[in-house]
């Protein structure tokens, strides 16, 4: 986090990656570090009203600021153009600068679907990546284990 490395965890749905970004980002502010955790829809959200609202720079800033951003659930819904440059500003904002850690339960092949924009997509998966820490968290489904387990046996 002090060289402003990036995360990623790739995994599916259950596997656990909203845990560990959750778990990590306790432990960055309990250390001292400032931390914001959201989910990529919600960020994206609130870059569009931002930008409606003339106070994009302003906000993007703010998500520049803080020594970690955790941006949960990226790959689960498909991001337009504009959201998809917005959420990029951001990222470039934090570039080498401050850490970002992303969990996504596709893989980057599968992020152009999120992206649509193939050179964006590119770019987005180049800033997260580069210098950055990759954990694929796997395919089994801890919540589905769970359930499972609890099930009376027949």
């Amino acid at each position: 986090m002090r060289t402003g490395q990036p995360l990623c965890l790739i995994g599916d749905s259950g596997a656990g990656k909203s845990h560990l970004l959750i778990g990590l980002g306790t432990a960055a502010a309990e250390a001292g570090f400032r931390v914001r955790y959201t989910p990529a829809t919600k960020l994206v959200n609130e870059l569009v009203e931002a930008a409606d609202e003339k106070q994009l720079a302003k906000t993007i800033a703010r998500y520049g600021r803080v020594n970690l951003l955790c941006i949960d659930e990226l790959g689960y819904m498909e991001l337009d153009k504009r959201g998809a440059e917005l959420l990029f500003q951001v990222l470039a904002e934090r570039e080498e600068k401050n850490s970002v850690a992303i969990a996504s339960n596709a893989s980057f092949s599968g992020w152009t679907k999120t992206f649509t924009d193939p050179r964006l997509c590119a770019a987005i998966a180049d800033r997260v990546t580069v210098g950055g820490t990759i954990i694929e968290t796997g395919t089994d489904s801890y919540r589905l284990a769970h359930t499972k387990a609890s099930m009376p046996a027949t």
